[in-house]
Parts: structure tokens; C-alpha cells; sequence
């Protein structure tokens, strides 16, 4: 027990440590770039689609927060909107690139080229179904006179990502890493896994309502260990959005549920395509 204990105390701070340097290093460029982005996404639906589906794919909140303010400003339709948030994976992003960064970027792909088709498709269901939204509000702009590098280490890396994300990222993969190391060294966790993957995809799905980064993370450690097949992690990213969905939620719950019905129902209709297809 105390092997397995310290297996995963070690294994868990190497994790937490090249998590936070990605972290600190798409937050850099996320500041770098904040309000160039929203340039390119005026004009034409396919671009709205695959800009805001680009912000979502990038590692973190960031993008996803950025695309809310978009909406809200009635920059980027509802339909990109719900594009981004597939895209995105949130901070588990930085995890699965820590702990599998092939797959991991395959899935980005996958959930970029997801997010761009189904946000044409979601428009079209919104304008064909008369589905009525909230479009504008004033959201907390961004103001580049007030970045420095004193105001950057207080309120990016310690007030948002030390003492707002990491943490609490580092007690989820400890405490997922443990469950999947106690289950395999005293129970065939890996047989039951097997013999109960579409229950996995189903319950992954569930979970990605959560509009928080963590309890997804036992599908990640899940998919790191062999113990689950692809499309139960895509199924996972897909639905989940991190953080991403609180600042909608703040601006109208309406809004906000119908963008998780949308990623529930397209996420399981993926995720059991690619479960039925040998993923």
C-alpha cells in the first residue's frame, strides 16, 4: 500500500509540474494576443466556426471564456458558440498532453473538426426550430493598459492559475490516479472496464455536464492506464467544457443549458460512432 501511495504521490507532482508551466505559457500567449482575435472573427459564418472552434481547442479555459464574451457581444453566433465549447477540453487539456501527448493531439483535432461541423449544424437546428436566445450584454473587458509584469504574477499565475486551478487539478489526479491503482493491484479493474465500455461512454457524458474541470479526470487517468477505449475519452472532451461554461451560466442559465443539450446529444452520438467503429 505505501508503494502504491507513493508511486502516486511521485508520478502526481511530475504531472502537476509540466501542467503548470504549459499553463503558465498559454496564459502568456493568451495575453499576448487578446483582442487581435477578435479582428479575425467578424465576417462570414465559416470563419466565426472555425475561429471560435480554434479558441476552443487551445489548452485551458481561455479560449472558451473568450468566446463567450464574443457571443455575448454578438460577434459569433450561438451555433460557434456551441462549436467552441466541444472544442474545448479545458484544463484536462494540459493534463492529457502531460500524460499522452499523441492522443491528446489527436483528439484536439478530432474536437476542432467536430466543433466546426456542428456549429453549421446547430445554427441551421436553431434557425429551423425558431429557438430563441439571449444575444448581448456588457461582459468585463480587457484593458492592456493595465498588464505589467508585477499585475501578471499577482493575478494570472497566482490568483488564477495557483490558486484557482492547480491545486485543485493536482488533488483530482491524485486522488483519480489512486482509485485506478488500488483497482488494478486488488480488483481486474481492467476486465470490468472492458466488458462495460458503453456504460463508460454513457457515464462520461453524464460527468461532462459538470461545468468544472476535475471529475472528468478519471477518463484521462482511465485512458493513460489502458483501461478505456478512445471513444471514451472523446466522448468525455467533447461533452465536458471545464470551466468554460460558468461565465454563460452567470450570463443566462437558458442560454448555457441548451449548449450542454446540444453537446450531450452530439457527444453520445459521436462517441458510440467511434465505439461501434473499433475506437
Amino acid at each position: 500500500m505505501s508503494d502504491i501511495l507513493f508511486h502516486v504521490i511521485e508520478h502526481s507532482v511530475q504531472v502537476i509540474l509540466l501542467v503548470f508551466v504549459m499553463m503558465v505559457v498559454v496564459d502568456l500567449l493568451n495575453v499576448w494576443t487578446r483582442g487581435k482575435l477578435t479582428l479575425f472573427l467578424k465576417g462570414g459564418s465559416w470563419r466565426q466556426y472555425l475561429l471560435a472552434s480554434f479558441l476552443g481547442a487551445t489548452p485551458g479555459c481561455a479560449g472558451s471564456f473568450m468566446n463567450v464574451s464574443l457571443y455575448v457581444h454578438g460577434l459569433i453566433s450561438f451555433g460557434a458558440l456551441v462549436g467552441g465549447m466541444i472544442a474545448t477540453s479545458g484544463d484536462e487539456a494540459f493534463l492529457m498532453i502531460a500524460m499522452f501527448p499523441r492522443e491528446a493531439f489527436m483528439l484536439f483535432g478530432l474536437l476542432f473538426i467536430a466543433g466546426v461541423i456542428f456549429s453549421w449544424i446547430t445554427d441551421k437546428i436553431v434557425r429551423g426550430w425558431n429557438i430563441k436566445l439571449t444575444y448581448k450584454c456588457d461582459l468585463h473587458q480587457h484593458h492592456p493598459e493595465r498588464e505589467s509584469f508585477r499585475h501578471y504574477i499577482k493575478e494570472h499565475i497566482w490568483q488564477h492559475i495557483i490558486k484557482r486551478h492547480i491545486w485543485k487539478i493536482f488533488l483530482w489526479v491524485l486522488g483519480a490516479m489512486l482509485i485506478i491503482d488500488l483497482g488494478l493491484h486488488y480488483w481486474d479493474l481492467s476486465v470490468f472496464a472492458a466488458d462495460h465500455t458503453i456504460y463508460f461512454i454513457f457515464a462520461a457524458a453524464m460527468i461532462g455536464i459538470i461545468p468544472q474541470s476535475g471529475p472528468n479526470i478519471i477518463f484521462i487517468t482511465m485512458f493513460a492506464n489502458g483501461l478505456i477505449p478512445f471513444s471514451v475519452l472523446f466522448t468525455s472532451s467533447f461533452v465536458q467544457d471545464g470551466h468554460g461554461l460558468l461565465p454563460m451560466l452567470s450570463y443566462s442559465v437558458r442560454d448555457a443549458i441548451i449548449i450542454k443539450g446540444f453537446n450531450v446529444v452530439f457527444g453520445l452520438i459521436s462517441g458510440l460512432l467511434l465505439y461501434f467503429a473499433g475506437w
